[in-house]
C-alpha cells in the first residue's frame, strides 16, 4: 500500500500484525502502571468531578475492546453484556460514573485481562487484507483499540496530576537542552498542500480524506511558548486587561478567579506548581502547560499575534517545500524514536523549549510532535469528504463550534496515537488536559 500524498510505502500485513500486537502490549503495561501504582481506594474515588475513577476506565478500556475485537470481529457472544451500559461514555457522564455499580478493582483486572487474551487469540487469525471489511483492513480495529487504550492512559494520567496525595508516578526528566539561540519564528510559505490523509493505515475517521488546502504565508512560532514568556503576560496584568480576551473567557476567568495556568501558585517572588504530588519551581524554559485556549488566544493578542488555525499547523508540520509532499511526521515518513520527540509517558513533563533538533520539520520549526498538545484557532469541523466509521460518536457528535482542535500530541501520548494528522478537540475552558500552544502571525505582502 502506498499513499499518493505522501509517497509512503505501508507495511505488509505480517509486519502490520506485529505493529499491533506491539502496540496492544504497550498499551496495557502502561494500563497495569497507571492502575498499580495506587492503593485500590485511590482507584475507586473521583479525584475531580471533570474525569472518571481510574477504575472505570480500567474496565471501559477491557468493554471497547471486548466490543470491537471479540464481538464485531470474532463474532464471539458476549462476556458480560450487563456492565455495557455502565461504561457507555455517553450514557453516564464522568461526574456521576462513582455512583454506579462499577467492578470492583480485582474484577476489573480480571475482566479486562480476560478480555485480552481472547483477543491476542483473534489478532492471531484475523485476515488484514483481500476481504473487503474495513474494520480489519491493515489491522485497522487493532490499531483503532490500542489508540483507544492509549488515550484513556493519557486520561488516566491527567486524573493523576489531579488527585492529591503524595508522588505516586515517577519518571526520568528529559535530557537537558542547549538554550536554544535559533530565530524566535518561521516564514511558512503561501500556497496548496496536502492536509489529511486517505491511506495512513491506522488513521481515524477525522483525519480523512486527503484535500488539498490552500493557506496563505504565515509566521509560526520555531518553538511553543514558554512558561518564561507566559509569566511575561502575567507581570503585565493580561489576566486583568479585557482588551485581550474573548468575551466568553473573559466571563469565565472572573467568575471562577483565574489568574494563572492550573496548579500554579505565587510563592513570593517566584511562582511554583504541584506535578504529579511534588510542588516545584515552575521551570522558565519548559513550554507552558495546562492553559485554556482562552488563556492560549489571550497571551496571543497580548504578544500582538494570533493562534495558527488547525490547516496552518499541520502545513508547518508536514508541508515539505522542496518536495511539495505533506510528510507523515515534520522529520519526515518513519515512525517516531525517543531522538524525535517527547513521547508515550517516558517522561512527566515536557522537554526545554528547542529539544529534539532531529524532530524538526523542514523549515526548522521545533516540537511539533510531543510535549504538548497545540491549541489553534480552529473549530472542530469534518474535512470535505468526511464519513463517519466505524461509529458517528467518534467524532461526527462533537464537530460544531463548542470544541477547539489541539494538534501535536503532549508527552502523554503515545506515538500510536500522534501523527501529522492527527486531531484533538476539547471545550475552551479546558485547562487540565496537557496543553499548551505556539503562535502566529501573518505574512505580508513585501514579505515581512
Amino acid at each position: 500500500m502506498t499513499d499518493p500524498a505522501t509517497g509512503t510505502a505501508f507495511d505488509d500485513p505480517e509486519t502490520l500484525r506485529k505493529r499491533a500486537l506491539a502496540a496492544l502490549l504497550t498499551a496495557r503495561e502502561r494500563t497495569a502502571l497507571l492502575t498499580s501504582c495506587v492503593e485500590d481506594a485511590e482507584l475507586t474515588a473521583q479525584h475531580s468531578t471533570l474525569m472518571s475513577p481510574l477504575v472505570w476506565d480500567l474496565a471501559h478500556i477491557g468493554n471497547q475492546e471486548e466490543q470491537w475485537l471479540l464481538r464485531a470481529v470474532a463474532g464471539r457472544a458476549a462476556m458480560r453484556p450487563e456492565i455495557d451500559g455502565l461504561y457507555d461514555a455517553f450514557e453516564h457522564p464522568r461526574a456521576e460514573r462513582p455512583s454506579l455499580p462499577l467492578l470492583p478493582p480485582a474484577e476489573a483486572r480480571t475482566y479486562a485481562a480476560e478480555v485480552r487474551g481472547r483477543a491476542l487469540d483473534v489478532l492471531e487469525t484475523t485476515a488484514f487484507q483481500g476481504h473487503g471489511d474495513r474494520l480489519t483492513e491493515a489491522g485497522f480495529v487493532f490499531g483503532m483499540v490500542a489508540q483507544h487504550e492509549q488515550q484513556h492512559d493519557e486520561t488516566m494520567l491527567i486524573t493523576h496530576q489531579l488527585r492529591k496525595g503524595p508522588v505516586a508516578l515517577t519518571a526520568p526528566d528529559p535530557v537537558p537542552a542547549h538554550a536554544f539561540t535559533g530565530p524566535a519564528e518561521v516564514l511558512v510559505p503561501g500556497g496548496p498542500f496536502t492536509m489529511g490523509t486517505s491511506t495512513e493505515p491506522w488513521a481515524l475517521d477525522n483525519e480523512r480524506p486527503a484535500h488539498a488546502r490552500l493557506v496563505p504565508p504565515f509566521w509560526i512560532d520555531t518553538t511553543p511558548v514558554t512558561n518564561e514568556a507566559y509569566q511575561a503576560f502575567i507581570a503585565d496584568g493580561g489576566y486583568e486587561d479585557p482588551r485581550w480576551w474573548d468575551p466568553q473567557g473573559w466571563s469565565h476567568i472572573r467568575a471562577h478567579s483565574i489568574g494563572a495556568p492550573l496548579f500554579w501558585r505565587r510563592d513570593g517572588g517566584q511562582w511554583l506548581r504541584r506535578r504529579f504530588g511534588a510542588t516545584e519551581v515552575v521551570p522558565p524554559n519548559e513550554p507552558v502547560l495546562h492553559v485554556s485556549w482562552y488563556e492560549a488566544d489571550a497571551y496571543a493578542r497580548w504578544a500582538g499575534r494570533r493562534l495558527p488555525s488547525e490547516a496552518e499547523w499541520e502545513k508547518a508540520a508536514r508541508h515539505d517545500p522542496e518536495t511539495g509532499r505533506s510528510t507523515r511526521y515534520p522529520w519526515g515518513d518513519a515512525d517516531p524514536t525517543p531522538e524525535h520527540a517527547n513521547l508515550g509517558q517516558r517522561h512527566l513533563r515536557p522537554a526545554p523549549a528547542g529539544s529534539y533538533p532531529e524532530g524538526q520539520s523542514p523549515l526548522g520549526v521545533r516540537q511539533l510532535i510531543g510535549d504538548v498538545w497545540e491549541w489553534t484557532s480552529s473549530e472542530l469541523l469534518p474535512y470535505p469528504g468526511f464519513g463517519a466509521f466505524p461509529y458517528k460518536e467518534y467524532s461526527e457528535v462533537f464537530f460544531g463550534s463548542e470544541h477547539k482542535v489541539l494538534r501535536g500530541g503532549s508527552f502523554a501520548v503515545d506515538a500510536v496515537a500522534c501523527r501529522g494528522t492527527f486531531r484533538n478537540w476539547d471545550y475552551p475552558v479546558r485547562r487540565q488536559i496537557f496543553s499548551g500552544f505556539r503562535t502566529a502571525r501573518d505574512a505580508h505582502p513585501d514579505g515581512d
